[in-house]
């Protein structure tokens, strides 16, 4: 007699692996030029000042400084980096 395991649930033994999106940067936190600042999907965060938006609209920072996330709208939120100007580095004499 033919015998078959059970339906649906077992069937499916396949799954994606996870997209590892979000936010990588917090607010005032220091950043490099070229380091990821929001990972998404679709525009939830907008690039301001010395951020840019990437083609899969990955913020990320143009600049070193401190990440700074203000209100765009009431859902969306503006992402943009402040500046260290580099510090003069102390020579003893």
């Amino acid at each position: 007699m033919a015998h078959k395991k059970a339906g649906s649930s077992s069937k499916n033994g396949r799954d994606s692996v996870g997209q590892r999106l979000g936010v990588k940067a917090g607010d005032g936190q220091l950043v490099t030029a070229g380091s990821i600042i929001v990972r998404q999907r679709g525009m939830t965060f907008k690039a301001g000042e010395n951020a840019g938006l990437g083609t899969d609209y990955t913020i990320f920072a143009k600049v070193d400084g401190k990440v700074r996330f203000e209100h765009e709208t009431r859902d969306k939120k503006r992402v943009r980096i402040i500046p260290v100007e580099a510090e003069p580095v102390a020579t003893e004499a």
